[in-house]
């Protein structure tokens, strides 16, 4: 398989599962905010209403009933866990990550978490530095499946999101970047492909910067599928 964009100018990661391995986190912090009201969360709950979705949208799908003043405790245990949780890297994505910015290929971070976790994150891989574009849980109204964020991170890079590579390990996310028109690679399984992910890799260690003789780069996957990046001057 060969797929081509033609001038994409930036590569654009979601963090939790792509970043970072957290979904076994994730998944216990909401179970433990559900015990202490008495309820249960069901693998479909996690499928729709957790991974991949803000907190404000996991509130209301599943905890519309309590009142204002619990679903402040919910969120604010959901917090307390993810900012105080040890996470182990997804292989080769640090890697990946510090070759892309040599090659004055940006690089950007589009994620429903908060911003304490995505600088401890960055902090952790080592690649603050490398980031060019940062969007956060508050900086849409509307977050993923819709396709806001990464528009808005396009924006922000000041092109087009077609010009846009993005990596997603949810299916509300991989919808999210398709609807913004970005070529979306998913990070899992092949049931991505039916939400529009290009490709699906199971990790970042067969992924590939490779400078061009047009002064350029191109990222290659294995096997067999190479995607031509413009490289630009990162302030």
């Amino acid at each position: 398989m060969s797929n081509y964009i033609p001038c994409a100018a930036a590569v654009l990661f979601d963090m939790d599962g792509v970043l970072i391995d957290s979904n076994a986190v994730i998944e216990r912090a909401w179970r433990e905010a559900a015990e202490m009201f008495g309820k249960m969360i069901s693998a479909d709950d996690i499928v729709k209403h957790i991974h991949g979705q803000p907190g404000p949208h996991t509130i209301q799908a599943l905890f519309s009933d309590l009142s204002l003043k619990d679903r402040e405790r919910v969120q604010a245990h959901i917090i307390h866990v993810e900012n105080t949780a040890d996470y182990e890297p997804i292989p080769g994505v640090a890697q990946l990550i510090t070759a892309l910015d040599a090659a004055r290929i940006k690089v950007g971070i589009v994620t429903s978490g908060w911003r304490e976790k995505i600088d401890r994150v960055t902090a952790m891989l080592g690649v603050q530095a490398c980031i060019s574009v940062v969007v956060e849980r508050d900086d849409v109204a509307r977050g993923k499946p819709f396709p806001d964020p990464y528009l808005l991170a396009a924006e922000r890079l000041a092109m087009p999101a077609g010009k846009t590579v993005v990596f997603e390990d949810s299916r509300s996310g991989v919808t999210s970047a398709v609807a913004a028109g970005a070529f979306c690679v998913g990070i899992g399984g092949v049931e991505l492909v039916a939400c529009g992910a290009r490709l699906t890799i199971p990790d970042f260690t067969r992924v590939e910067v490779i400078p061009r003789l047009d002064g350029n780069a191109s990222v290659s996957f294995y096997p067999g599928c190479i995607v031509v990046m413009e490289t630009a001057d990162i302030p």
